[in-house]
């Protein structure tokens, strides 16, 4: 369960292939990047806990004042979280004080953006912290152009059309799949006329 920035360090170095490949400062920059702190959960590694990790105390009873050691397990809470950069969403297992930060925040994007690296301890808040960022800084380089009314609404019929061929396509190959055939949309429109002759012979002899 220990988790240093130093064995992070350590990992990275052995990855590059030691500290001849970097650059004079490189490596001090890196280490201000890295977790302050010095124990995090196993599992916190793959998910977003905001800095609420396992906790160790006692028990003591009410007669004797005796001691039994215990320990208390933040709430994880598996979520999906729509990113607005990403544009889909993320599953990801939060603590319910992460999600009251997210919420806080502004959402998963804001909330990455706006966390230091130093306080952002585990492995995977790193990693979409860091794939964030330069989503981010791509789209700031893109130009944003804005469509007449008439040629939106002529893109918003044609991804409709296209929506709706690519249903049709999917149905013909499900059906194709699982050996339907024309006979089958007759004998469902025959027991349809039957049942709906059935029903008018009824309401007539009422």
């Amino acid at each position: 369960m220990a988790f240093r920035s130093n064995e992070m360090v350590k990992k990275i170095m052995k990855k590059i292939g030691g500290d001849k490949n970097l650059e004079a400062g490189v490596k001090e920059s890196l280490k201000k990047c890295l977790p302050d702190r010095k124990v995090v959960m196993g599992r916190a590694h793959r998910g977003i806990f905001a800095g609420k990790h396992i906790q160790f105390g006692n028990n003591v009873s009410e007669k004797g004042g005796n001691k039994t050691r215990r320990n208390w397990k933040p709430n994880v809470q598996e979520k999906r979280l729509f990113s607005y950069i990403l544009d889909r969403h993320i599953r990801v297992k939060v603590t319910t004080h992460a999600i009251r930060c997210i919420d806080k925040a502004g959402g998963i994007d804001e909330y990455l953006l706006k966390t230091p690296y130093k306080k952002m301890d585990t492995e995977m808040g790193l990693l979409w912290k860091a794939k964030i960022e330069k989503m981010y800084e791509e789209l700031g380089g893109m130009q944003v152009l804005f469509f007449p009314q008439e040629e939106e609404t002529k893109l918003a019929d044609e991804f409709k059309q296209m929506r709706i061929e690519k249903t049709v396509s999917r149905r013909d190959a499900r059906r194709e799949a699982y050996g339907w055939s024309p006979k089958h949309e007759q004998i469902e429109e025959g027991s349809e006329d039957v049942e709906r002759t059935h029903h008018d012979e009824l309401a007539a002899n009422s």
